[in-house]
């Protein structure tokens, strides 16, 4: 084991969205705990950083906060999980969320990621590529998964079918991201403090904010159609973020 992941680094993931594209579902819950298999997808993303030695998490609440705080104040935390949950305020924008968690990161760096997003990254080359190239913030890069399902034809025979295809071109935020804690300098506790279109402009002006590719699966919940779709793989047995027995 490398020894910086001896260090138990902080998981931060926002928890905090209304998540309106979802509304059927989160009407009565807030859409990190929408279910995958009978698990909120939070569960499943910080069972997939558990399976990279990460066990501290910070979750950063808004919307139907008491949901998710009741749910990891019962028995459904692992074992070895700490999870501290963190009321950031119902609108809070993301980088106003960020910054209220300030006193409880413990590290000099911590790994940031949505609440809604699965992937069969490695978590510990994208920590070595971020220690490595000694920046401030690291941003997975991703391709997008198709909107529509696409076919490879051969001779007028269809050779291949596939639902959402990974896109081979372009690249777009998958949100899986380190940050010195320095970074927390460039965010403020105003509600109005955004993530992606203030603080991330500005690292990426400052030449400081790095893309780690990552080629391989990556899917986020935004309807009702890619909740079906995750627990279509839950079901079928393949999911590919499922790399616990």
């Amino acid at each position: 084991m490398n020894t910086h992941l001896k260090k138990n680094t902080d998981v931060v993931i926002l928890c905090g969205g209304k998540g309106t594209r979802l509304k059927e579902e989160t009407d009565t819950k807030p859409k990190p705990m929408v279910e995958i298999g009978g698990r909120p997808i939070l569960w499943h993303i910080m069972k997939y950083y558990s399976c990279y030695s990460f066990r501290r998490f910070i979750l950063a609440l808004g919307y139907k906060g008491e949901v998710i705080k009741e749910y990891f104040s019962s028995s459904h935390a692992e074992n070895d999980w700490e999870v501290i949950c963190v009321d950031t305020g119902l609108n809070t924008l993301k980088g106003g969320r960020i910054k209220k968690l300030e006193p409880y990161i413990k590290n000099d760096f911590f790994h940031l990621t949505y609440g809604d997003g699965l992937s069969d990254i490695n978590l510990h080359a994208l920590e070595e590529f971020h220690l490595t190239h000694q920046r401030i913030g690291t941003v997975t890069a991703v391709h997008p998964p198709s909107r529509f399902g696409e076919m490879v034809i051969e001779n007028d025979f269809v050779v291949q079918f596939e639902e959402k295809p990974q896109l081979k071109t372009g690249y777009i935020n998958g949100g899986f991201f380190i940050f010195g804690k320095s970074f927390l300098s460039a965010l403020t506790l105003d509600e109005e403090c955004d993530l992606e279109f203030g603080a991330l402009q500005k690292l990426s002006q400052d030449r400081e904010l790095l893309t780690y590719k990552h080629e391989g699966y990556w899917q986020c919940m935004d309807t009702i159609r890619d909740m079906e779709y995750l627990n279509r793989l839950w079901q079928l047995g393949c999911p590919p973020w499922k790399i616990w027995l």
